[in-house]
């Protein structure tokens, strides 16, 4: 079990694979064949922001390309639940005040799986495994 950064998501599940890094390739095709690939649903909030913002564009309607992604076999979406919100929170040590960050890292945390992501602040952060 693995869980996405929500670009790790974007560029994995629009093709954009050259972004990813070798060991991000390989996790992802892993679980595909014989684990799960769980995305905090704050991703789904992060993304609609980003279409919103024209920051990202989707060939599809944001609500639409969500649930094509959800259909994947083996992906899954994680809702935030109230321990995941308040775990993000109280994260140990110094972290910055990113709130989609600090969800997508209490969702690993709580499942006490890797986050794959390139973003170098979190995979600084010592209190999360991350793989890139």
């Amino acid at each position: 079990m693995i869980v996405l950064d929500t670009h790790v998501l974007l560029w994995w599940a629009t093709g954009a694979t050259e972004s990813l890094s070798a060991k991000a390739k390989k996790a992802i095709a892993s679980e595909r064949n014989s684990g799960l690939i769980v995305v905090s649903s704050i991703s789904a909030w992060e993304l609609a922001m980003l279409v919103a913002r024209d920051r990202v564009a989707l060939a599809l309607d944001t609500r639409e390309w969500l649930a094509l992604v959800a259909q994947i076999d083996k992906v899954t979406f994680m809702p935030v639940d109230n321990e995941i919100a308040l775990n993000s929170v109280e994260l140990p040590g110094e972290f910055h005040k990113d709130p989609a960050d600090r969800l997508i890292v209490a969702t690993a945390r709580k499942l006490g799986v890797p986050l794959v992501t390139a973003d170098e602040k979190i995979r600084a952060y010592p209190h999360v495994l991350t793989l890139w």
